[in-house]
């Protein structure tokens, strides 16, 4: 069985027929913006990679984990070398500015890479994976002189970038933070305290690593309004650019953890380590954000690998694993069953993976599209009504996309049965794997408060009617289109009830702060749903357009169509339950007295 295989013709489906890919970067005023043809031979470059180099040392960075002995962490086997030769190949420099070496790429194909190589080795995929936010970070709030000292060496990948938030004593709550920043003569600051979760904190795959580290000022205010930011390398770069000494920042012990033991996630401590101010003083937490709204982008495309892979695993088990016959007669008379792909409930597991992982790609990539606008376009409007969707959709992309990951990893483990719990075939290994999705970068309870409470009713339904209102303009120019009824019906009537559902939260939260916390998590959900509905509704009408030409590969679009229809059916009534629960309120959660949750 393959360990992985790039879907070319589903991401060539998505980029280009769904959303107009090409035609997206040429409206952009980039100076080469690639056209189709260019845009496939990077993907075909990526998959080649990730398949032959990436894939194989999946199961082995699973099985050997990374090493600690005396604050020296080494990677597994294979990873140094194949992250060289992602050097070697310019991947890390695609898509960053031309100025500090790299190749001016639009953003949007950094998503389109991030998948294939998440997919094919999610844990070795995080060490280059986190210099993005640091390089972005960097860009937007650091000084010429910063930019110049670091983001050469970042965009060329041989140093490497972390982002270093979480305290042993505080996780969300970063107002609690402890890491103290002193002012020193020379005008650095010398940061003491100790970060945990770490990822790709200390490695031996670069030659330098950049961590962004939020600490607190002497004199700072408390809570978030008191946090800076600031630029903390593991050497020291002199004013030549050059590596000198080691800074006193220093890796304490490797997590433990659940899954992806081929990334070394770390407790680093700070002591009086050379630090450099970016950005204002106690403003570090909104400099932050621009990380952070990276790494969460990147994150729900976490959940999109664990679903492509748990259904390309499932399907291959699927169509050779022979077990009973099928109710309605043999399928396979000649062998002793039927392979067990013929059975109802097999078939309703593969057709959610599928459907989780078509759905969710259409979602990540039209998030890519409008982090372009925001970056590229010369247009005012699009650029503010991009961030307002990116606003909107990064919470629901982050939680909906992870929480489906994990389920599409749960049901390939039941595809394979008991061997899917045993480990050569790497199924378990994806479902360890893909649990971390639903923490890191905010839980799928904070970014459920951040829709609700900070997009949705704090811009009073604004930043939501600017979304309902494309999904109201296509179901308007469909409604005469009769073979699309079936998605268009149930997807306007969805649609309108989102507004109503939210009026409701929102009146009931002026009587009762709790209403918005005891409804956020299902109005997530509830919100994915009918996001993923609206894109595999516009899915179905590119695919019944296509069936109408002659030379259609028309397996392939009835397959859209079919899943289009499963989703509707099997998928997008889980909303049933969910306006029911968001519906009943706090009262049944806040009831029940502290001192009466006991288990004596």
């Amino acid at each position: 069985m393959a360990d992985y295989k790039a879907p070319l013709k589903e991401i060539s489906f998505t980029l280009f027929e769904l959303l107009g890919f090409e035609q997206h970067l040429q409206s952009l005023p980039l100076e080469d913006a690639p056209d189709r043809e260019m845009l496939e031979s990077i993907i075909e470059q990526a998959a080649k990679f990730a398949e032959n180099v990436l894939a194989p040392l999946n199961a082995v960075g699973d099985e050997e984990g990374c090493q600690w002995q005396d604050g020296v962490v080494t990677t597994p086997t294979g990873f140094k070398e194949a992250y060289q030769q992602y050097i070697e190949a310019g991947w890390p420099a695609m898509t960053h500015h031309a100025e500090f070496g790299g190749q001016e790429l639009p953003s949007s194909l950094g998503t389109l890479m991030n998948e294939i190589i998440g997919c094919a080795n999610w844990a070795w995929g995080m060490y280059p994976g986190l210099s993005h936010g640091c390089m972005e970070t960097l860009f937007t709030h650091g000084t010429d002189e910063q930019k110049q000292t670091y983001l050469p060496n970042l965009v060329a990948g041989t140093w490497t970038g972390t982002m270093c938030l979480t305290e042993p004593h505080c996780g969300t709550d970063l107002g609690m933070l402890r890491t103290k920043a002193e002012l020193q003569a020379d005008g650095s600051y010398a940061l003491n305290g100790t970060k945990i979760f770490i990822s790709a904190g200390e490695h031996d795959m670069s030659e330098n690593i950049v961590h962004i580290v939020l600490a607190r000022l002497p004199d700072a205010p408390p809570g978030t309004k008191g946090i800076s930011l600031f630029i903390v390398p593991k050497f020291i770069v002199g004013p030549d650019g050059q590596i000198g000494e080691r800074n006193q920042v220093n890796c304490g012990s490797l997590e433990h953890k659940m899954g992806i033991h081929g990334n070394a996630t770390c407790v680093l401590n700070f002591d009086g380590a050379k630090g450099y101010l970016i950005g204002p003083e106690n403003k570090g937490l909104a400099c932050m954000f621009t990380f952070m709204n990276t790494a969460r982008l990147g994150t729900a495309i976490q959940g999109l690998c664990h679903a492509e892979l748990g259904y390309q695993k499932s399907l291959a088990y699927a169509r050779e694993r022979l077990q009973m016959r099928s109710l309605t007669g043999a399928k396979n008379p000649a062998g002793p069953a039927d392979p067990i792909i013929v059975h109802p409930d097999v078939r309703r597991m593969l057709l959610t993976q599928k459907a989780f992982a078509e759905g969710g790609r259409m979602l990540a990539y039209f998030a890519a599209q409008q982090l372009d606008i925001t970056k590229y376009s010369d247009d005012a409007d699009a650029r503010n009504q991009a961030e307002q969707l990116l606003s909107l959709l990064t919470p629901i992309a982050k939680a909906f996309m992870t929480e489906t990951g994990f389920e599409s990893a749960s049901l390939a483990i039941q595809c394979f049965g008991g061997h899917g719990y045993i480990r050569e075939w790497g199924v378990e290994q994806n479902l360890r794997d893909s649990r971390i999705s639903m923490l890191y970068e905010g839980t799928t309870g904070v970014q459920a408060l951040d829709l609700l409470g900070r997009k949705v009713l704090a811009s009073q339904g604004e930043t939501l009617k600017l979304f309902t209102k494309q999904i109201h303009q296509f179901c308007k120019a469909n409604a005469d289109n009769e073979a699309m009824q079936e998605f268009v019906s149930a997807l306007q009537s969805h649609n309108q009830e989102w507004g109503e559902v939210t009026m409701h939260i929102g009146l009931a939260a002026l009587e009762n702060a709790d209403e918005v916390g005891a409804a956020s998590v299902d109005y997530l959900m509830y919100s994915g749903y009918v996001t993923l509905a609206y894109f595999w509704a516009k899915a179905a009408a590119v695919a019944l357009q296509k069936l109408s030409e002659a030379d259609a590969n028309k397996a392939f679009y009835q397959a859209k169509i079919e899943t289009a229809r499963f989703y509707f059916q099997r998928l997008l009534p889980r909303t049933r339950t969910l306006v029911e629960t968001m519906k009943s309120g706090a009262g049944n959660l806040m009831a029940l007295e502290v001192e009466h949750f006991t288990f004596d």
